[in-house]
């Protein structure tokens, strides 16, 4: 039981945030009546965080007085920055407020990243959530097109006549052999619905996967003109093993965490004020 608790990431966040309001409650405190000047520290991170950024944008590391330059730079945003806050220009601002937030709200996205899910969690998360991760039926077809400007009134007619010779002549015959060029070719494998509105539109898509299989049917129209099909095999949507999705999983299981994590924290902060809502008219 223990063991389990040590692993949750909600305890992990919450030992943090206290660690975080503790060291500032005590920064403050250690600040607020001594005379010293307050410190500005450039530390060899940033020193070296400036270089690494210089070298991305220039493609080459900077010269002595260059990186000189950009340290001048950085201790000019940190003193202006810190007389800002000092003034309050800070307040009311409501995109600095919304920036603070969600840098806030980053510890927590830090934390469920960290967190390792286990395999029955996985497994768990998995089985609620069946259609996130389903996978799609697929189908294997070979297609005949019919270019409707090029055959003009003549198009609806001459599919249907040349379907008819190809339900007699059976499934031996070449696709295309007696159609028109189709960019996309004439034969399709291992395909999902998505793949073929890429190439046909939506509405070919929906009426592809209700064909029968093993026989020329149609004529199906597309935005390209007319086609006649034959589907070779399909194979229905399924739920995948865990194995199959595993990243998809964790990936959806962390960002759960996530914003649990933000939720508790929220609610557990707001307890610490008391909220005045002054409506006046506006809200009668």
């Amino acid at each position: 039981m223990l063991k389990r608790l040590l692993r949750e990431p909600l305890l992990h966040f919450l030992v943090l945030g206290g660690l975080l309001f503790g060291l500032y409650g005590l920064e403050n405190e250690g600040t607020a009546g001594d005379g010293e000047k307050p410190a500005i520290v450039i530390s060899r991170g940033t020193v070296e965080h400036l270089i690494s950024l210089w070298e991305r944008r220039s493609g080459r590391r900077p010269t002595p007085q260059e990186l000189q330059g950009l340290i001048e730079n950085r201790i000019r945003e940190e003193v202006l920055y810190r007389e800002a806050i000092s003034m309050g220009l800070d307040r009311d601002d409501s995109v600095i407020r919304r920036r603070l937030a969600q840098k806030f709200e980053f510890i927590t996205s830090d934390i469920s990243a960290q967190a390792e899910p286990t395999q029955a969690q996985l497994q768990e998360w998995l089985d609620r959530h069946p259609q996130a991760f389903r996978l799609p039926a697929r189908i294997d077809f070979e297609q005949v097109y019919l270019n409707a400007d090029r055959r003009g009134q003549q198009v609806q007619q001459q599919a249907l006549d040349l379907l008819e010779a190809l339900q007699e002549e059976g499934a031996e015959l070449p696709p295309g052999a007696k159609g028109d060029r189709f960019m996309a070719g004439s034969s399709f494998r291992d395909v999902t619905s998505a793949d073929v509105a890429q190439f046909f539109g939506d509405a070919f898509a929906r009426s592809l996967f209700h064909l029968s299989e093993g026989r020329w049917e149609g004529p199906v129209e597309s935005g390209n003109g007319l086609h006649l099909v034959r589907i070779s095999r399909k194979r229905p949507a399924r739920q995948p093993e865990l194995e199959a999705v595993r990243d998809r999983v964790v990936a959806a299981w962390r960002e759960a965490q996530r914003r649990q994590l933000n939720a508790a924290f929220y609610r557990k902060q707001r307890q610490r004020y008391r909220v005045v809502v002054e409506l006046g008219e506006t809200g009668t």
